[in-house]
């Protein structure tokens, strides 16, 4: 079996996607491992253009097997929001070419009310939540208090877990938070209009994947957010709630046993952040409003207006590490097309010292970026296809990257269609 990870670098928004779906044409299967419907892979092809969330971004490849593996929290209302939404797209999604894990769990309704009561709970010391649900959703399936999707083929026993759920959750709906509970015939509604209509794509995918294994076949997993997002990794705790490295993809995706051999680590030639946090190298008042017009640089789930900074090698250099990857893929080197000079956060101001070293989450809000500048190239490299093509700035400005990180960039990216790549 070849086994290969697509992961993020940085704090998420760094363009897996586009990736996975450039290179699904030479795997038989992609998995999501982790994560939710709390972010998005924009992907743009010959179908169109399309901005996912839950769904593996190989669902454009005919061929192509897409499972969500049960690492991924599961939300059958968003998912079949996305399903129709993608198959009014003449998107074909069937049983075969779309599997839910049965182990996965199912995201309920109250976690996105419990996710937005929170934070306004919170109010100025918010975590910067999409309210999806996403923490609630993992808080309770560490607790065990979480519905399996294949427990909808055993309706009697789902009925009696979910009134003991219920039970419980109205305590902290009810007596924390002052909140409106849930009756069972609000679930039951909500089951039958979105669990039923997911049900036929969920099986056993662990005996899938033994089997695909077993035969040789290539498995592709794709990682939801970056680094710097990571529960134990990240910049806690503004981080997702789940495990975004390469090395949790066999335990999230259902075949423990799985040997990860190549990592493409995804870097954006600037950086962005979307959501609450330290972002040493963040741009502020008319250099990050061109930055962001320019990259087009709003969320995809939420259509916030990211935050924008130049590339961080301080950060970069960590996500490398964190993840182990093997290559890199720099999307997005086009939009720097406009700058005369472009700036790279090369290292950090810590104590009255500089370091080049990434910082205990809690030093971070006091390290300041250190600046240092490379020439820009003036002119516009998006058709460009051949490296020996690029500009001789636009290349040094990758090979001073690569350099820096300590990795090979295999893969330059000049604009967001599939084609649009350049492969050294």
């Amino acid at each position: 079996m070849s086994a290969c990870a697509i992961v993020g670098i940085n704090w998420g928004d760094e363009g897996k996607g586009r990736m996975v779906d450039l290179l699904t044409e030479e795997y038989d299967v992609v998995v999501r491992y982790q994560g939710g419907g709390n972010a998005g892979h924009t992907v743009i092809n010959e179908k169109g253009k399309f901005a996912l969330h839950l769904l593996p971004s190989g669902i454009f490849r005919d061929g192509v097997v897409n499972i969500l593996g049960n690492g991924v929290a599961v939300d059958p209302q968003n998912l079949w929001a996305e399903m129709e939404e993608v198959m009014s797209q003449n998107v074909s999604l069937t049983p075969e070419n779309l599997k839910i894990s049965d182990r996965a769990s199912l995201l309920l309704p109250w976690h996105r009310d419990l996710d937005e009561l929170e934070e306004q709970r919170l109010k100025d010391k918010k975590f910067g939540s999409t309210k999806q649900g996403i923490a609630p959703f993992y808080s309770d399936k560490y607790q065990k208090k979480t519905v399996l999707a294949g427990e909808l083929f055993y309706p009697e026993h789902l009925t009696a877990h979910l009134a003991d759920l219920l039970e419980w959750k109205n305590l902290t709906l009810t007596k924390v938070y002052g909140a409106k509970p849930y009756t069972m015939e609000a679930l039951k509604e909500w089951i039958h209009d979105y669990c039923e209509k997911i049900k036929p794509y969920i099986c056993d995918t662990g005996a899938f994947l033994r089997d695909a294994n077993a035969e040789g076949k290539k498995i592709l997993f794709e990682a939801q957010l970056g680094s710097l997002r990571d529960l134990d990794y990240g910049i806690h705790p503004y981080t997702t709630s789940s495990n975004t490295t390469a090395a949790y993809a066999p335990i999230g995706s259902g075949l423990p046993s799985a040997k990860v051999e190549e990592i493409i680590g995804v870097v954006k030639a600037y950086s962005t952040c979307v959501g609450e946090g330290p972002f040493v190298c963040e741009m502020f008042g008319d250099e990050a409003d061109k930055l962001r017009k320019a990259g087009f640089e709003y969320g995809a789930k939420t259509g916030r207006a990211r935050r924008v900074g130049p590339i961080d090698i301080v950060a970069t250099r960590y996500g490398v590490e964190v993840q182990g990857a093997t290559a890199i893929a720099l999307t997005k080197l086009d939009v720097l097309s406009y700058l005369d000079k472009i700036p790279v956060c090369v290292r950090y101001l810590l104590d009255g010292k500089e370091t080049d070293r990434f910082p205990f989450p809690v030093a971070l809000s006091d390290s300041k970026p250190v600046i240092e500048y490379l020439d820009g190239w003036g002119c516009d490299i998006s058709k460009i296809r051949k490296w020996e093509d690029l500009p001789k700035a636009a290349q040094e400005y990758v090979l001073y990257i690569e350099k820096e990180i300590g990795c090979y960039i295999k893969y330059v990216s000049v604009g967001p269609e599939r084609d649009s790549i350049i492969i050294r």
